[in-house]
């Protein structure tokens, strides 16, 4: 994991404290509104629709203990006591006063931890896989390409006031866990001939005008990393819109120019960079997986572990549920990595407590080496857990409410904060997600649907990620009412795809009818061992259509 240096520790400082000095000037009236706004944006702070939201970075998902204890001290003591899991692997506090902004930065900062590029027109937090370094089918762990790529787009003068915000991911495993074709790039590494390289996707994006990425680089060598982004980001800068903010993602440019053109323009600038001071050496390379160095395993026989975890799986079915659903298949022998789930009925996906937090610390601890892992889909990982150790991680998971054994199932779903906190929502999110929940809440039918995504949007802003669920909900407003638009056969997996709205939208209280219709045709149309997004391809949009609109 980074460990910050002095410059590094320098220069958060001297940011903490120009915004502190913004933020007392703001307040006292010499700052307004307009003035401000730039600034507390390139500080993670929003204003919402009930009160401000500020946004920490968390460099691709990655906390270790003593940050997840000051988080949680920060929400006991600048917040309501909770805090919210994002998409992006960060950490939301929906509930701060304006005037304790900068002390909580201050907090942040002494464990090695900022808010900066978390919100404004520039390039955000770089997402990955939560279980690089430990995935058997890695090709190479990305985490040291995501720590390189933060500090290359960290404070960044040319890329600080792109045409709109700029999302990157990097994946390093067969299986894309990354979602890397819904990204302004997607990086996913590759070797070829023995050499570790990239494959370069561009215009990806979900929003308003959703888009799946096009690849305009089959393979780019190792040290040609940040030279090329800087050339795709070069691009994108001066001929991207900035007349109007709903055209100003490179998505829009890439599909204005064509992916062609757009990838030649790209290696014309690139050829004019290639060779400069962003190519990566391989002492710079070996610096950055310095960092990410595997922990300390301790030795195991691993029939032997793998036969006492059996025995105690047939031994207890609740425990047996578990680690079927919320266990992950290790590199190192007598390891598992083990997901901590967010989402048990009633709570809001991604939604921690103070007391929570402190309990992944301990859990880190004991358990995973002092390190946790944000998701994408707002749970949480412990990457390095011994397997003689499950069960009693099992055990205490429980008794902090992450035990739930959901994980890859429709209650496992991805939700925004929607209309109860945003102020750009439609309709809410929340109360739709639970009651989702509650409906479907008999883990042996879940267990029998078998994986299946369900993502929510408030808007189409999309922060749900609801075009690629493979069960998608949008709010929308009718006329100052809530309704909600379902979408089918959405995908943010290596073969990615963008869901098709089933029809007219449907009020609050119909949703989980409508949803218990589509699960019941999928039930009688699937063949042995198909999942929701097989059988949807297979048979297509129409009969799902039919019985939902024939039953309204």
């Amino acid at each position: 994991m980074y460990r910050y240096d002095e410059r590094d520790r320098t220069i958060i400082g001297e940011r903490v404290a120009q915004f502190r000095g913004q933020t007392e000037r703001y307040l006292a009236g010499e700052l307004n509104e307009e003035q401000f706004l730039p600034l507390r944006l390139q500080n993670g702070l929003y204003i919402q629709r009930l009160a401000p939201m500020l946004r920490i970075a968390v460099p691709y998902g990655l906390l270790n203990s003593d940050q997840l204890r000051r988080l949680a001290r920060i929400s006991r003591d600048y917040d309501k006591g909770y805090a919210h899991f994002t998409t992006r692997q960060n950490l939301q506090f929906n509930w701060p006063r304006l005037e304790d902004v900068p002390e909580i930065l201050a907090e942040l900062a002494e464990v090695e931890m900022h808010a900066v590029q978390t919100s404004g027109n520039c390039i955000r937090n770089t997402t990955s896989d939560p279980y690089a370094g430990v995935a058997r089918d890695e090709i190479a762990d990305p985490r040291p390409y995501c720590e390189l790529i933060r500090q290359w787009s960290t404070f960044h003068p040319e890329f600080a006031f792109l045409p709109r915000k700029f999302k990157i991911a990097v994946n390093g495993a067969k299986a894309d866990r990354a979602a890397i074709r819904v990204h302004d790039i997607g990086v996913q590494i590759i070797e070829r001939d023995g050499e570790i390289g990239f494959q370069v996707y561009v215009g990806g994006g979900q929003g308003r005008t959703p888009v799946i990425a096009e690849l305009i680089r089959d393979f780019l060598p190792e040290q040609d990393l940040l030279s090329y982004l800087e050339a795709i980001v070069r691009v994108y800068n001066q001929l991207g819109r900035r007349d109007n903010k709903y055209k100003a993602r490179i998505k829009i440019l890439v599909k204005a120019l064509g992916p062609e053109e757009f990838g030649r323009r790209v290696e014309r600038e690139w050829e004019q960079i290639r060779d400069g001071a962003d190519r990566l050496t391989p002492e710079a390379l070996d610096w950055a997986r310095a960092f990410f160095d595997a922990p300390d395993y301790a030795r195991f026989d691993a029939a032997a572990t793998e036969s006492d975890l059996q025995a105690q799986a047939d031994g207890d079915k609740a425990f047996a549920r578990w680690l079927e659903r919320n266990t992950f298949p290790h590199r190192v022998p007598g390891y598992r990595a083990v997901r901590l789930s967010t989402k048990p009925t009633g709570v809001p996906p991604g939604d921690v407590t103070d007391s929570q937090l402190e309990a992944i610390a301990d859990l880190a601890d004991r358990f995973s080496f002092g390190e946790a892992r944000v998701t994408h889909d707002q749970n949480v990982v412990l990457a390095d857990v011994q397997q003689d150790e499950l069960q009693a991680l099992w055990q205490a998971a429980r008794k902090h409410g992450f035990a739930t054994p959901n994980i890859g199932t429709l209650t496992d779903m991805i939700c925004c904060p929607g209309g109860d906190f945003c102020s750009l929502a439609n309709a809410k999110s929340i109360p739709v997600a639970e009651a989702i929940q509650r409906r479907f809440d008999d883990m042996d039918y879940l267990y029998d649907l078998g994986d299946l995504n369900l993502n929510i949007s408030g808007c189409m802003n999309a922060c749900g990620h609801h075009h690629v669920g493979h069960i998608g909900i949008l709010g929308v407003d009718k006329k100052g009412e809530e309704f909600y638009q379902v979408q089918l056969g959405g995908s943010s997996s290596e073969n990615a795809s963008l869901g098709k709205v089933l029809g007219p939208s449907f009020s609050r209280a119909e949703v989980p009818d409508v949803i218990g219709t589509i699960l019941n045709i999928y039930v009688e149309q699937r063949r042995p061992d198909e999942l929701f997004l097989d059988t949807y391809q297979r048979i297509g949009l129409q009969p799902f259509k039919e019985r939902v609109y024939a039953k309204a």
